[in-house]
């Protein structure tokens, strides 16, 4: 347990000319995954009370799952398969991109006045990465329920509560309420990272309020957590894969990032259309001078 690490996240604004602000936890400078867990971004709470709210152009992705958490709010979410799909609070909206796929996330015309959630990403292992994308949602996760608060199982398994939401590695994601306090089973060979979404938990003695991510290691075979809070908990078997991050791609190495660019940048079918979205898609930045070399989960 002597890997205890506290990331401190960056603000980073997203989404093209109406763009939103969000704080993100990972990839960090110390340490790029937690298991396959390879993206956390934060956002809200925001007043969006009439306000456009979340306005996220057609993107493309590679690579990785999409796994999209609401706090408070509403998003539709909108993709090339042609899935149009409202998310609330306590749902799921789980995207495979694999070999590519595209989507957009905006608030509803007639939307709720307060926006909060977290975007995650999970990485896909390389015997899966060319996998065919897909969509899911949701609505009935399984909740489980202790004396001193709940925990909502959002992938994988946790306590003995499964999640039917479709993964590729072992790996684990929870949101605990935690009104007084929570224990929970951990596996010793998964490394863990839990996030303050709101209130103070107190975590292997420290005091936590949202923001950073703490990053708990391996070896571990229980969770106490005393709050009141609310906590993301993230887990996995560690992913001794490398992979190249860049933009929306995850990808195996440089020549892969070149060739997504360059077939979103051209239309290419591979992408598809998001159809309904009333603007134009995000163009992909300029690739960096020099070669995008593959890296571990810890830089």
């Amino acid at each position: 347990m002597s890997d205890v690490e506290l990331l401190v996240g960056r603000d980073v604004v997203l989404g093209g000319t109406r763009a939103m602000r969000v704080t993100r936890t990972l990839p960090h400078r110390d340490r790029r995954m937690v298991g396959a867990w390879c993206f956390v971004d934060r956002y809200g709470p925001e007043n969006i009370a009439g306000r456009t709210g979340m306005v996220v152009p057609p993107h493309p992705h590679t690579g990785l799952q999409t796994v999209s958490w609401l706090l408070a709010g509403d998003v539709l979410h909108q993709d090339s398969l042609g899935s149009q799909q409202l998310i609330r609070p306590g749902q799921l909206n789980l995207m495979t991109a694999g070999r590519g796929i595209a989507h957009a996330e905006v608030s509803p015309a007639e939307h709720e006045p307060v926006l909060d959630g977290v975007q995650l990403w999970v990485a896909l292992p390389a015997a899966d990465r060319w996998t065919g994308p897909d969509f899911g949602h949701h609505g009935d996760l399984p909740v489980l329920t202790y004396p001193g608060g709940s925990v909502t199982v959002i992938l994988g398994e946790l306590d003995g509560a499964v999640s039917d939401a479709r993964t590729f590695t072992p790996i684990v994601g929870a949101e605990l309420a935690v009104r007084t306090g929570l224990d929970l089973p951990l596996r010793p060979d998964f490394e863990y990272a839990v996030l303050v979404l709101s209130g103070a938990a107190t975590i292997d003695g420290l005091e936590l309020t949202a923001g950073p991510l703490l990053y708990l290691g391996t070896g571990r075979d229980r969770l106490t957590v005393a709050g009141p809070a609310r906590v993301l908990l993230l887990g996995g078997e560690p992913f001794d894969e490398q992979l190249v991050m860049w933009w929306n791609f995850v990808a195996g190495d440089h020549e892969e990032i070149v060739q997504a660019r360059a077939d979103w940048a051209a239309a290419d079918e591979r992408f598809g259309l998001v159809s309904g979205y009333p603007g134009d898609p995000l163009p992909a930045p300029a690739l960096p001078g020099t070669r995008l070399m593959p890296r571990g989960r810890r830089r």
